[in-house]
């Protein structure tokens, strides 16, 4: 890989260490607590009767706490894509933005390299940041569970992991077509991570309430297999997800090809009855431009 692959890639690596070594830590306490479920199955089941609701919401089943997938599914699956989505919205919608809005973009620009490789080289870091965290969030739990009983195999253990990583890149490219879209990466990420936001809670409200399984079918973390991807992974379901990673991350290029690279500073709506200016504005935004190569 070239230098932007691994320029890009170096500067997720705060995050990546961040959200990823958190998340390795995890693993030993939350297989040590299933031990004591294990241990005490007949008197949690009966505590849990009492907050059967907040269970089924967590993807959990208060007649079968004991079950690994269901105890890994409640306790932790069911919070990764709020938690690592938070780390691929604004990753995507940072990809290119940022640097437009820094001033820095152009200068990259002017060296002989084509925009597609400078959007495909930064993707392919952005995907390897996320396999990497996602990876090390797996490593944690696989390392206790060689030492313990926990009746699962490595590869068991990667499943709920796969479509976690679908999920993410969803969510991360939707940002990172947003932030070609919109005028401003801040107002992408923040799009983006309020569509995530609601797409979580509205599916974690559908379990309880039926009445919102209609709409919840809309939602791509309806798809999301959390912990029951343990007992096996639906491939229909990760193609979906990872076929609108696709589409959006093609039309994020498609649009970075074709339109103009601001100077620096965020960009400004256009409205239809605005007269844009090409040169530098009054005011905080500049708007001169790189117009798109030929």
């Amino acid at each position: 890989m070239g230098h932007i692959f691994r320029h890009k890639l170096a500067r997720l690596r705060g995050s990546i260490l961040g959200f990823g070594l958190a998340l390795f830590a995890l693993g030993w306490p939350l297989l040590s607590a299933y031990e004591v479920i294990r241990r005490e199955q007949e008197k949690v089941a009966e505590l849990a009767k009492n907050f059967k609701g907040i269970i089924t919401a967590l993807g959990g089943d208060v007649n079968n706490l004991a079950s690994p997938a269901n105890y890994l599914s409640m306790r932790y699956f069911s919070f990764l894509p709020l938690i690592l989505g938070i780390f691929a919205v604004l990753a995507g919608s940072g990809l290119v933005a940022t640097d437009e809005e820094n001033g820095t973009l152009d200068l990259t620009l002017a060296h002989p390299i084509s925009r597609t490789a400078l959007f495909a080289e930064r993707w392919l870091a952005f995907l390897v940041a996320l396999m990497a965290t996602v990876g090390l969030a797996w490593f944690g739990l696989w390392l206790p569970a060689q030492n313990g009983d926990f009746p699962l195999t490595g590869s068991e253990l990667l499943r709920p992991y796969i479509s976690l990583l679908a999920a993410l890149l969803f969510f991360g490219n939707l940002a990172l077509l947003l932030s070609m879209v919109l005028p401003a990466r801040r107002l992408a990420a923040a799009v983006a991570g309020l569509l995530l936001g609601a797409n979580f809670f509205l599916t974690m409200l559908a379990r309880v309430n039926p009445g919102l399984e209609p709409i919840a079918r809309f939602s791509p973390l309806q798809y999301y297999q959390s912990g029951e991807a343990i007992n096996g992974l639906n491939g229909s379901w990760v193609a979906g997800l990872l076929g609108g990673a696709v589409l959006f991350g093609l039309l994020a290029w498609w649009r970075f090809d074709r339109r103009d690279i601001r100077i620096a500073g965020e960009g400004v709506w256009g409205w239809p009855f605005q007269r844009r200016s090409r040169g530098v504005a009054s005011g905080p935004h500049l708007v001169a431009v790189i117009p798109e190569r030929e």
